[in-house]
Protein backbone atom coordinates (compact mmCIF):
# COMPACT_ATOMS: atom_id res chain seq x y z
CA UNK A 1 0.00 0.00 0.00
CA UNK A 2 1.23 3.52 -0.81
CA UNK A 3 2.51 5.63 2.04
CA UNK A 4 0.32 8.39 3.39
CA UNK A 5 1.55 11.98 3.45
CA UNK A 6 1.59 11.60 7.24
CA UNK A 7 4.30 8.95 6.83
CA UNK A 8 6.61 11.38 5.04
CA UNK A 9 9.28 12.75 7.37
CA UNK A 10 9.29 15.95 5.30
CA UNK A 11 5.59 16.50 6.11
CA UNK A 12 6.13 15.70 9.81
CA UNK A 13 9.06 18.12 10.10
CA UNK A 14 7.27 20.81 8.05
CA UNK A 15 4.23 20.58 10.31
CA UNK A 16 6.47 20.85 13.39
CA UNK A 17 8.06 23.95 11.87
CA UNK A 18 4.65 25.49 11.21
CA UNK A 19 3.64 24.90 14.83
CA UNK A 20 6.84 26.58 16.03
CA UNK A 21 6.21 29.56 13.75
CA UNK A 22 2.73 29.95 15.27
CA UNK A 23 4.18 29.85 18.78
CA UNK A 24 6.95 32.34 17.98
CA UNK A 25 4.73 34.82 16.18
CA UNK A 26 2.45 35.03 19.23
CA UNK A 27 5.12 37.27 20.72
CA UNK A 28 5.32 39.65 17.75
CA UNK A 29 4.05 43.20 18.23
CA UNK A 30 0.28 43.59 17.85
CA UNK A 31 0.95 45.91 14.90
CA UNK A 32 2.27 42.86 13.00
CA UNK A 33 -0.89 40.78 13.51
CA UNK A 34 -1.96 41.31 9.88
CA UNK A 35 1.54 41.91 8.54
CA UNK A 36 4.67 39.85 8.92
CA UNK A 37 3.15 37.51 11.52
CA UNK A 38 0.27 36.56 9.22
CA UNK A 39 2.57 36.16 6.22
CA UNK A 40 4.92 33.88 8.15
CA UNK A 41 2.04 31.76 9.37
CA UNK A 42 0.59 31.41 5.86
CA UNK A 43 3.95 30.46 4.37
CA UNK A 44 4.66 28.00 7.19
CA UNK A 45 1.28 26.28 6.86
CA UNK A 46 1.69 26.16 3.09
CA UNK A 47 4.73 23.86 3.32
CA UNK A 48 3.10 20.77 4.89
CA UNK A 49 -0.18 21.57 3.13
CA UNK A 50 1.46 21.41 -0.30
CA UNK A 51 3.21 18.16 0.60
CA UNK A 52 -0.13 16.66 1.65
CA UNK A 53 -1.97 17.95 -1.41
CA UNK A 54 0.73 16.71 -3.76
CA UNK A 55 0.70 13.28 -2.14
CA UNK A 56 -3.05 13.13 -2.71
CA UNK A 57 -2.74 13.84 -6.42
CA UNK A 58 -3.02 11.23 -9.13
CA UNK A 59 0.49 11.30 -10.59
CA UNK A 60 4.04 11.70 -9.38
CA UNK A 61 4.41 14.58 -11.86
CA UNK A 62 1.71 16.47 -9.94
CA UNK A 63 3.33 15.51 -6.63
CA UNK A 64 6.64 16.97 -7.83
CA UNK A 65 4.91 20.23 -8.77
CA UNK A 66 3.44 20.52 -5.26
CA UNK A 67 6.78 19.67 -3.68
CA UNK A 68 8.30 22.56 -5.62
CA UNK A 69 5.48 24.78 -4.31
CA UNK A 70 6.27 23.61 -0.77
CA UNK A 71 9.93 24.46 -1.32
CA UNK A 72 8.99 27.90 -2.61
CA UNK A 73 6.85 28.52 0.48
CA UNK A 74 9.72 27.38 2.67
CA UNK A 75 12.11 29.85 1.02
CA UNK A 76 9.50 32.57 1.46
CA UNK A 77 9.25 31.66 5.15
CA UNK A 78 13.03 31.73 5.63
CA UNK A 79 13.16 35.22 4.11
CA UNK A 80 10.40 36.36 6.46
CA UNK A 81 12.21 34.79 9.42
CA UNK A 82 15.34 36.75 8.53
CA UNK A 83 13.33 39.98 8.38
CA UNK A 84 11.68 39.19 11.73
CA UNK A 85 15.10 38.50 13.23
CA UNK A 86 16.54 41.77 11.90
CA UNK A 87 13.53 43.63 13.32
CA UNK A 88 14.30 41.90 16.64
CA UNK A 89 10.97 40.07 16.71
CA UNK A 90 12.90 36.79 16.86
CA UNK A 91 15.88 36.58 19.19
CA UNK A 92 19.06 34.86 18.04
CA UNK A 93 18.27 31.55 19.75
CA UNK A 94 14.76 31.27 18.28
CA UNK A 95 15.95 32.34 14.85
CA UNK A 96 18.75 29.75 14.83
CA UNK A 97 16.38 26.99 15.99
CA UNK A 98 13.82 27.87 13.29
CA UNK A 99 16.60 28.13 10.69
CA UNK A 100 17.90 24.65 11.58
CA UNK A 101 14.36 23.27 11.30
CA UNK A 102 13.78 24.97 7.96
CA UNK A 103 17.14 23.76 6.61
CA UNK A 104 16.19 20.20 7.54
CA UNK A 105 12.79 20.52 5.84
CA UNK A 106 14.51 21.92 2.75
CA UNK A 107 16.89 18.97 2.55
CA UNK A 108 14.02 16.53 2.97
CA UNK A 109 12.00 18.28 0.24
CA UNK A 110 14.96 18.23 -2.13
CA UNK A 111 15.38 14.52 -1.43
CA UNK A 112 11.72 13.83 -2.20
CA UNK A 113 11.85 15.91 -5.37
CA UNK A 114 14.93 14.04 -6.56
CA UNK A 115 13.40 10.67 -5.66
CA UNK A 116 10.21 11.27 -7.60
CA UNK A 117 11.95 12.93 -10.55
CA UNK A 118 14.20 9.86 -10.91
CA UNK A 119 11.14 7.60 -10.73
CA UNK A 120 9.48 9.69 -13.45
CA UNK A 121 12.54 9.44 -15.68
CA UNK A 122 12.68 5.67 -15.27
CA UNK A 123 8.96 5.38 -16.08
CA UNK A 124 9.35 7.40 -19.28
Amino acid sequence: MSESYRDLVAWQKAKALALQIYLCTRDFPRTERYGLSAQMRRAAVSVPSNIAEGKGRHSSKELIRFLYCARGSLLELVTQMEIAHELEYLNQERFERLKRMSDEVGKLLNGLINRFEVQNERAS
